[in-house]
């Protein structure tokens, strides 16, 4: 890397000027060079941080935090069938039920010489989840000092017609694991940065590439993974953003409902955490004027949901559920890809002009620069094929936070949820966010509560940018839950941050090097778009 080395110390060495972090209300003037330390683990563990610059007003801290702990075990999670005390007896085993399927599992597999117990999993006070039983989960009473030995009784169970897993106690939530933890903080300050900082996607929507491969594209000094999006070719079309999304001022995708979203300006002078309000719709000349469903992804997939009135299951945010509307309308832009989506409905393309230039009966074509084309499918199909070559097709998007434009010329716009910060304090928005799912509280023991590699951003007191990285689900790298994210960032000084997709999409390279560690097996994973810094 092509980093200049400033400074390499335990906490309470580092300048906060270098690290880009904020001292705590009150702070004497000798606390005003000792950064606080991270809200994270046990108190009183070791932290150190490598403070370097990457270019004029960006700089790179990384924190380390705790170290192995041995007293830590491997264990044997087990998945619970729905039994009498479940609502669904039929459901899908489960790594959380009800008390009463747990505990009948337990008896069922300690009967069968596998001793085991029932745990009760709290759901932690959130900004809209009260505290609570989350549900039950079931383990093996038997602990293992390495992953091989609880790897061989998860392997003798499953051949005993029972399902499981072998799991680090050290990524519960809940652990009291002293570490390790690696935190990669880089801090954007408006005063000294001349460079840009915005979105990318790469050459299309809808193709996926690594962060790295995005940080080369943009010849950018830094980059981080940014929202959500399409995975699953089933689910849509893979790297389409599964949220709202402005690069350079053009709005390409529509929100999930009221989640939240990053907004960077390219001089990163007004980052912003807000909900978004979006508006969509086509005048057409035998039709009227019609609202727009969607904008740049595949019609009748609502990946995250938080649509229209009648998508099914619901209209609300649902986090890695893809609803369904069979009747849509969907804009597309040269932005998507070489080709918009084939299949059944119709298909018109409009030129610079807001002219129909040809439509089809099947959706699928090649749109030249300048052009769009709006697909319709079900019942709204007919609205489309009404459309002649010669009409006048007028299409208007616009993306806001009350009167505010964020569609506006050089502002980028990232989806994320939850939030984690509002006003400095913490403020997880776990159910208005869709990461809570009724009737499963196995989504949220997973995604909301266990520690995950995770990626966020936020704007401190000082108008600085900050994007960070944590790795995770690896020994030496144990993850943040949520709420334990909100933690952090309030710790590293943002008064306003969000969480952006993690997992085995977190990334962070500088200078282009990747400095994070995968979760995924096969390495650095392709992405849907990024933050870069340039």
């Amino acid at each position: 890397m092509h980093l200049n080395r400033l400074l390499i110390a335990p906490l309470g060495t580092v300048l906060l000027a270098a690290a880009g972090l904020a001292p705590s209300a009150g702070a004497s003037a000798t606390d005003a060079h000792r950064p606080p330390a991270l809200d994270l683990g046990p108190t009183g563990l070791v932290e150190t941080r490598t403070t370097e610059a990457v270019q004029p007003g960006v700089t790179l801290t990384r924190i380390t935090r705790g170290a192995a702990d041995t007293a830590v075990r491997w264990v044997v999670e087990v998945s619970i069938p729905g039994g009498a005390g479940s609502p669904d007896p039929d459901a899908p085993p489960r790594a959380v039920q009800d008390e009463a399927s747990a505990r009948a599992h337990a008896t069922r597999l300690t009967a069968a010489g596998f001793p085991a117990q029932a745990e009760r999993v709290d759901q932690p006070a959130v900004a809209d989840v009260p505290a609570g039983v989350l549900g039950w989960r079931v383990r093996l009473t038997q602990t293992f000092a390495t992953q091989a030995g609880a790897s061989t009784e998860a392997a003798r169970l499953v051949a005993a017609g029972f399902a499981g897993r072998a799991w680090y106690a050290g990524w519960d939530g809940t652990s009291t694991a002293k570490g390790p933890w690696t935190v990669n903080v880089v801090t954007v300050d408006p005063r000294r940065f001349k460079g840009s900082v915005g979105g990318s996607y790469g050459p299309t929507l809808e193709k996926r590439e690594t962060t790295s491969w995005l940080a080369g594209y943009e010849k950018a000094s830094v980059a981080i993974n940014a929202g959500f999006f399409v995975f699953d070719p089933a689910a849509g079309a893979e790297g389409d953003p599964a949220g709202a999304a402005v690069y350079g001022g053009r709005l390409e995708s529509e929100p999930v409902g009221s989640r939240p979203v990053l907004v960077l300006d390219p001089q990163a002078r007004h980052t912003e955490v807000v909900r978004p309000n979006w508006r969509a719709e086509a005048t057409l000349p035998r039709g009227g004027r019609q609202v727009l469903d969607g904008l740049n992804r595949v019609p009748g997939l609502i990946r995250n949901c938080g649509g229209t009135a009648d998508d099914l299951p619901t209209s609300l945010p649902l986090h890695d559920v893809t609803c369904t509307d069979a009747d849509e309308l969907v804009l597309f832009t040269t932005a998507f890809g070489q080709t918009t989506p084939a299949g059944p409905g119709a298909e018109a393309v409009v030129d610079r002009q807001d002219r129909v230039v040809r439509v089809a009966a099947q959706r699928g074509t090649s749109l030249a620069t300048g052009q769009r084309s709006l697909q319709g499918t079900g019942a709204r199909a007919a609205l489309v094929t009404a459309l002649h070559p010669g009409d006048r097709v007028q299409t208007q998007t616009s993306l806001r936070e009350g009167r505010q434009p964020l569609d506006r010329p050089g502002t980028s716009v990232l989806n994320g949820g939850p939030e984690l910060v509002r006003d400095g304090r913490v403020h997880v928005t776990q159910q208005q966010d869709g990461m809570v799912h009724p009737g499963e509280p196995s989504f949220a023991y997973g995604w909301v509560l266990q520690r995950n590699p995770r990626t966020f951003a936020g704007v401190d007191a000082q108008g600085r940018t900050l994007l960070v990285t944590v790795d995770g689900r690896q020994l030496g790298e144990l993850g943040l839950s949520i709420p334990e994210t909100a933690a952090v960032a309030r710790s590293l000084g943002m008064v306003d941050a969000i969480n952006l997709d993690g997992g085995g999409s977190t990334a962070m390279v500088v200078d282009g090097t990747l400095i994070s560690h995968p979760s995924d097996a096969t390495g650095e994973r392709a992405v849907g778009d990024a933050v870069v810094v340039r």
